[in-house]
């Protein structure tokens, strides 16, 4: 193994060694005016900032997949322009689009997930699974695609401890979550539109029935024998709703919160309300890492993809301005294979008020 891969794998089994370490919530609306968005965090605790960056991928970039014996696996060119955040590196895509609006992101999916293994004389069919959204994005139009061609690939792992689940939207507001487990991928259509981690999707849809006195507003006033009960503030219809940060407390969470949200008009305005509701998943670091004093926040970033206007939109932990990358202004057939920090300055912009 040279020295390049020995550095790959270190950052990587760094990165998804810590079973708490990317605790992602996803969620997906959609507006008035038929725009769809799918939002997400990314969170990391360990080792200081996670290094992240913004990708472009032209028309006919020659890709690459790595594998555990080096940058030697399934080559495959980019028939569609891809804009992506990558984590580590930049074909390690976590959340992305291409120009035909198809949309996908990676979340960790620790002790449930299962590859085939991986076999050296199959490395010209071998997609390591933090390449799979590069993959899916440079190859894929529709869901349908992805379905078709998952076949023809074998996914493996990197590190043999990490497992991934996926989720895949189209602009019609159709989104699946794909699963690999004893090598067999599994799709499955998400009926509530939030994703977390493990356990695997079903058991979180399942789990979902354990709250099913929970509505939005106030509860009702109650006589219990000669005693009144009232609510004692507002949104008490919700009380039991979890408030930790494990998955299954954050799926259910984010699926009462994305499933109670009123439809704003349109794509721009639904980005927006999807990141004020993500506010609500972002997690201190103490939570995670209380022997971490270097970062002010767990959640390094947020994004937002406006699948429908083919709109980039993300914030970090240190600038919460919104930025915004347009796939139509950008000319795929031309534009260079690059990549760029999230923030080219890890400071907080901050704008004074002048009172004359």
């Amino acid at each position: 193994m040279n020295k390049f891969m020995s550095y790959l794998l270190s950052g990587i089994a760094l990165v998804c060694g810590a079973e708490m370490s990317f605790a992602c919530t996803g969620i997906s609306l959609t507006a008035n005016d038929g725009s769809y968005v799918q939002a997400r965090t990314i969170e990391w605790a360990y080792g200081g900032a996670l290094p992240s960056e913004y990708v472009i991928i032209p028309h006919g970039q020659e890709l690459q997949s790595f594998t555990p014996d080096g940058a030697d696996g399934m080559r495959y060119k980019a028939r569609y322009g891809v804009v992506g955040l990558a984590v580590q590196q930049r074909e390690f895509i976590a959340e992305g689009i291409n120009e035909k609006g198809l949309s996908a992101g990676l979340f960790f999916f620790p002790h449930y997930g299962g590859y085939q293994p991986f076999e050296a004389n199959d490395k010209a069919r071998s997609v390591c699974d933090l390449q799979l959204v590069e993959w899916m994005l440079s190859q894929c139009a529709t869901i349908d695609d992805v379905k078709a061609a998952i076949s023809d690939i074998r996914v493996i792992a990197l590190i043999d401890s990490v497992s991934l689940h996926w989720r895949i939207g189209e602009p019609s507001g159709h989104q699946v979550v794909l699963e690999i487990v004893d090598g067999v991928p599994h799709f499955y259509d998400n009926t509530v539109g939030v994703l977390t981690n493990s356990p695997g999707f079903e058991w979180h849809l399942s789990n979902l029935d354990n709250y099913v006195n929970l509505r939005p507003g106030a509860a009702e006033d109650y006589m219990l024998g000669r005693q009144k009960l009232q609510p004692l503030g507002g949104s008490s219809a919700m009380l039991g709703l979890p408030g930790d940060f494990t998955p299954p407390s954050r799926f259910v969470r984010a699926a009462f919160f994305r499933n109670s949200a009123v439809p704003m008009d349109d794509g721009r305005s639904t980005v927006l309300q999807a990141l004020h509701l993500l506010n609500n998943f972002d997690v201190p670091m103490a939570i995670e890492n209380p022997n971490d004093k270097t970062l002010c926040s767990a959640t390094q970033w947020t994004s937002a993809i406006d699948l429908t206007a083919c709109k980039v939109y993300y914030k970090t932990m240190f600038n919460t301005t919104i930025r915004c990358i347009d796939l139509h202004d950008i000319d795929f057939a031309r534009v260079k294979y690059q990549s760029h920090p999230l923030d080219a300055k890890s400071e907080q912009p901050i704008e004074n008020v002048s009172i004359k």
